[in-house]
């Protein structure tokens, strides 16, 4: 792309507009609370009642690995419900359990992107990556989002395009790139 420039369509989206972005859920086995706790954030339906079966998990008794993803799982929840501070708080306390979930890390990055803190969610989701978040197209697709929120049209676009290389059916990335238009460079510029 080096004779070539990328130029955003806003189409009326500014980065203090963008969407919190996409979160990604930790898998919880067995049954019991976490296991419905865990069901409710990966496929975001029933999210109060969710929210319930987080609660009871967290006051059960639960694996360190359980307990630390349940947090994880209840930070989605509460993300899905626009609660940015719980969700935020949720993420760190999974994550002071188990420093190792790479989901943590791109659930909090979301939180930094409805916070508009843009810098700080592209280290976060940087650090869920290199860790191997089970979803990356979720990750790329959430950079995209803090990258656009910074001005960098051209890494959101690339990250944008590396969500679909991972997830080809990923419809909230192929929409996003429907507002970017490739335009030639002019010449000697």
């Amino acid at each position: 792309m080096s004779n070539q420039l990328l130029k955003a369509l806003c189409a009326g989206i500014i980065a203090c507009s963008l969407p919190a972005g996409a979160m990604a859920a930790v898998t919880v086995i067995g049954s019991g609370s976490a296991q419905l706790c865990f069901q409710a954030a990966d496929t975001g339906r029933s999210l109060r009642e969710g929210l319930l079966y987080c609660n009871d998990a967290l006051v059960g008794a639960l694996t360190k690995d359980d307990r630390a993803a349940t947090f994880i799982n209840r930070g989605v929840i509460e993300l899905n419900l626009m609660k940015v501070s719980a969700a935020q708080d949720d993420f760190n306390a999974g994550l002071a359990i188990n420093a190792d979930l790479g989901e943590g890390y791109v659930d909090r990055g979301a939180t930094l992107i409805a916070q508009k803190k843009f810098a700080d969610a592209i280290l976060d989701i940087n650090k869920g990556l290199s860790l191997g978040a089970k979803e990356p197209h979720i990750a790329y697709y959430d950079r995209a989002v803090a990258e656009e929120g910074l001005g960098n049209l051209k890494a959101a676009y690339d990250d944008y395009r590396q969500a679909l290389v991972v997830q080809p059916d990923f419809t909230r990335a192929s929409d996003e790139l429907k507002r970017f238009k490739i335009v030639e460079k002019p010449s000697g510029a």
